[in-house]
C-alpha cells in the first residue's frame, strides 16, 4: 500500500495549509490511539515558528488519549531519539521539518527504541486517521505533562565515546554554523567540553532561519568558509533545522559534500573496530565502496530514507551508517543520524592524526558530482517516475530500490522522486568533470520530457 500521509522523514507540509490544528489534531489522535495504550509519550520540538503551535496541539491529543506526555523542549532530533529510550518511554514525537523552509513543519514519529516508526506502522496510524477510530478518555483518567532536560545526560554519553584527553591536548579550534537551527544549542557546548575552541555563526535561535536558510549546502557557507580561513580553525560544521545532519569545512575552507566526511568517518571507525559492517543509501559515492574494500568490510545498500539506514543496522548489526547529505549514524551511540556526534567524531579523528582535515580529504579517490532538483506536483511523481525507468538510456547496470540508479564504466546517474518534497532529485557522480555535467544535462532533460508529457 502507498502512504497517503507519511513521506521519507515523517509527515510534513506548509503551515496552515495541509498542517494546520485540525489536521495536526486529528493525526496525534490517530498516532496515539494506535501506538499507545495509556502509555508514556516524549515530545520534543525544533526552533521554528511553528513549532509551539503543533507542539501544543499535539500534547493536548495525547493528554486527551490518556497518556502521560514528557516534555524536553526545544531540542535537536537526534536529542529526542535519545530520550525515548532513555527515559524508557513508550515513543516520541519531535515537531520539526528538518532542512525543508521556515513556512514548512511536521511531525517524526519514534518508536521506543528512538527510531522512526517503520512503514507498516505509518499505514496503520493513516488507516486510523481515515476511520477516525480514536480512543479518547474521560476526564479522570487524564495525564500529566513533565518537563525534563536531558541535554546534560545526552552530552556526557557523546563525550564518553570518544578520546576526551587526546582531544584536549589537541588544542583544537571549530567554527559552528548552527544555522539558526536547534543544534546551536548542542553543538557549541559539547565541543568546548571537548576542549575544542569555537567561533560560533548563527547560533541565535530564529525560527525564519536569516541567517543562511535551513539547509547547510556549500554555495550557503560562503561566511563560515570565509571565518574558518580568517581565524585558521581547523574545521568547520554546519548542520540543518534539526541538526541531525553535519556538513563539514577543512582548515582551508573547502565546504564538502557528506560523501566525503561520510568516508573519513568510515575508514577511521571500521579500522578501529572488528566490526567492519557499514549502511549507506544508493545516493551515496562510489567512495564507500572503495573505502570497504579497502578495510575489509562489508556494505550494505539501502533506499534513500534515515529510517532505512538505521533499521538496516539494527538487522545486519552495524556499527555505521553514513548519508550523502552530510548524516552520520554511529551504533555505540545511536542507530540514527546525528549532527553533534558527527562534530565529537571529526575532533578524535583529528586529534589522532598528525594531519589537518584538508590533507585527510585528499586521501580518497576523487569523483566529480552534481546534484540537481526539478519540480513535479505530487500526483504526477508516480507516472513520470514510471515514464523515466522506461526511458533511460543503456547502462551496465540499472537499480530500482528507490528511483531508478544507472551504473556506467565512468560514473552513475540517481534519479528519484522526493518523499518530502514536490521535486525529483537527480545525482550525478563521474571521474571527470566534464562526464559529470553530460550525465547531469542527460538527466533534467529526461525528467523534464517526462513531467511534460503528464503536466496539463
Amino acid at each position: 500500500m502507498k502512504r497517503k500521509y507519511f513521506g521519507t522523514n515523517g509527515i510534513r507540509g506548509v503551515v496552515g495549509n495541509h498542517m494546520n490544528p485540525i489536521f495536526i489534531s486529528k493525526m496525534s489522535s490517530a498516532i496515539a490511539s494506535y501506538m499507545l495504550d495509556k502509555g508514556t509519550m516524549v515530545i520534543g520540538a525544533d526552533s521554528r515558528l511553528s513549532s509551539p503551535l503543533l507542539k501544543s496541539v499535539i500534547i493536548a491529543s495525547f493528554l486527551a488519549s490518556g497518556t502521560e506526555v514528557i516534555d524536553v523542549g526545544t531540542v535537536p532530533t537526534p536529542l529526542l531519539q535519545f530520550a525515548v529510550p532513555f527515559l524508557k518511554a513508550d515513543m516520541g514525537i519531535m515537531v520539526t521539518a528538518s532542512h525543508n523552509p521556515p513556512e514548512f513543519n511536521g511531525v517524526k514519529v519514534i518508536d521506543s527504541d528512538g527510531i522512526e516508526i517503520d512503514t507498516p506502522k505509518q499505514l496503520k496510524i493513516e488507516q486510523t486517521y481515515e476511520e477516525e477510530n480514536f480512543s479518547y478518555v474521560g476526564w479522570s483518567e487524564n495525564k500529566e505533562i513533565t518537563k525534563i532536560d536531558v541535554s546534560s545526560e545526552y552530552i556526557d554519553r557523546m563525550i564518553g565515546l570518544v578520546d576526551l584527553d587526546k582531544i584536549r591536548r589537541r588544542k583544537l579550534s571549530a567554527v559552528v554554523d548552527g544555522g539558526n537551527g536547534v543544534g546551536s544549542l548542542v553543538t557549541p557546548i559539547l565541543l568546548r567540553q571537548l576542549g575544542v575552541k569555537v567561533i560560533s555563526l548563527n547560533c541565535q535561535l530564529d525560527g525564519s532561519f536569516p541567517g543562511r536558510g535551513v539547509e547547510p549546502v556549500p554555495e550557503r557557507l560562503s561566511l563560515m568558509k570565509k571565518i574558518t580561513t580568517e581565524t585558521g580553525a581547523d574545521f568547520s560544521i554546519a548542520h540543518d533545522g534539526d541538526a541531525d545532519r553535519a556538513i563539514f569545512g577543512d582548515d582551508k575552507g573547502k565546504i564538502h559534500y557528506g560523501d566525503k566526511s561520510i568516508a573519513l568517518f568510515e575508514k577511521w571507525v571500521l579500522q578501529q573496530n572488528e566490526n567492519k559492517r557499514f549502511v549507506t543509501p544508493i545516493s551515496s559515492s562510489s567512495v564507500m565502496t572503495d573505502i570497504i574494500e579497502e578495510v575489509g568490510g562489508k556494505i550494505f545498500w539501502t533506499p534513500v530514507g534515515c529510517i532505512y539506514v538505521s533499521r538496516k543496522m539494527i538487522e545486519k548489526n552495524c556499527i555505521l551508517g553514513g548519508e550523502e547529505n552530510g548524516g552520520l549514524f554511529y551504533g555505540p551511540h545511536q542507530s540514527v543520524r546525528d549532527g553533534m556526534m558527527a562534530a565529537a567524531l571529526m575532533a578524535e579523528i583529528l586529534a589522532n592524526s598528525e594531519k589537518r582535515l584538508s590533507n585527510l580529504l585528499l586521501e580518497f579517490p576523487n569523483y566529480y558530482q552534481r546534484k540537481d532538483k526539478i519540480s513535479c506536483p505530487e500526483d504526477l511523481k508516480e507516472e513520470v517516475m514510471e515514464y523515466i525507468k522506461n526511458n533511460v538510456e543503456e547502462a551496465d547496470e540499472i537499480i530500482t530500490i528507490d528511483g531508478v540508479k544507472l551504473f556506467f564504466s565512468d560514473g552513475w546517474v540517481l534519479i528519484r522522486p522526493s518523499g518530502t518534497e514536490s521535486i525529483f532529485r537527480i545525482f550525478v557522480e563521474a571521474k571527470t568533470s566534464k562526464r559529470a555535467e553530460i550525465l547531469m544535462n542527460k538527466s533534467l532533460e529526461l525528467v523534464r520530457k517526462a513531467i511534460a508529457k503528464y503536466k496539463i
